[in-house]
């Protein structure tokens, strides 16, 4: 009997909290592994969970993750309904710090077997850990964002982290919030398309 996509998710958290193999294990509260609709074409990946998601078992629900909500609101995205949201790696790192080579490669076929799960056609990628895990571009997020990158018959899009944006107050175009905004608007519309 084949399984539910509901019901290998499951079954990919489960393994998820099993897994033991980085340092990260033993310091985390929660594996944070994705959440969203499971069906969507639209896919958002981040960089690792925060003090917040790591508490609650959720990915972006801190301050970043509430800014992030507004963003997609403003371009016509529901995060429960229209994307599946994820983090390259699924454990909070000490301090918040950016994770290492050696957590995102441990991480990474936990990250894999999302992505071949869900299926997207698009993946929005937000900030330079998640472009240069995926895409191997290690190259300014500014020089990157704004275009669609196709690997193995997906679309990825670069977009800046909310993480980053909220240092950025200002939504004029231009701004860091405003290109952003740009980046979701210009997703929305190609996922309509489709």
């Amino acid at each position: 009997m084949n399984q539910t996509k509901l019901e290998q998710l499951k079954e990919l958290e489960s393994q998820c909290r099993g897994c033991e193999s980085c340092a990260l294990a033993k310091q985390r509260e929660q594996v944070v592994v994705g959440r969203g609709n499971p069906n969507a074409s639209l896919m958002l990946i981040g960089e690792a969970p925060g003090q917040k998601e790591d508490a609650c078992g959720q990915p972006f629900v801190g301050r970043a993750g509430q800014l992030l909500e507004q963003l997609l609101l403003q371009a016509n995205l529901c995060s429960k309904s229209d994307l599946y949201i994820c983090n390259v790696i699924k454990c909070r790192p000490p301090g918040n710090r950016k994770p290492s080579p050696i957590e995102i490669q441990e991480c990474r076929r936990w990250l894999d077997s999302q992505i071949n799960l869900i299926n997207p056609t698009l993946i929005l990628l937000a900030g330079a850990t998640a472009v240069a895990a995926i895409l191997g571009i290690k190259a300014k997020l500014g020089l990157q964002r704004g275009r669609w990158h196709q690997l193995q018959e997906r679309n990825y899009r670069p977009i800046y982290h909310p993480s980053y944006l909220l240092r950025f107050p200002s939504v004029a175009a231009g701004s860091p919030r405003g290109l952003t905004l740009q980046d979701l608007r210009d997703t929305e519309q190609l996922l309509r398309k489709n």
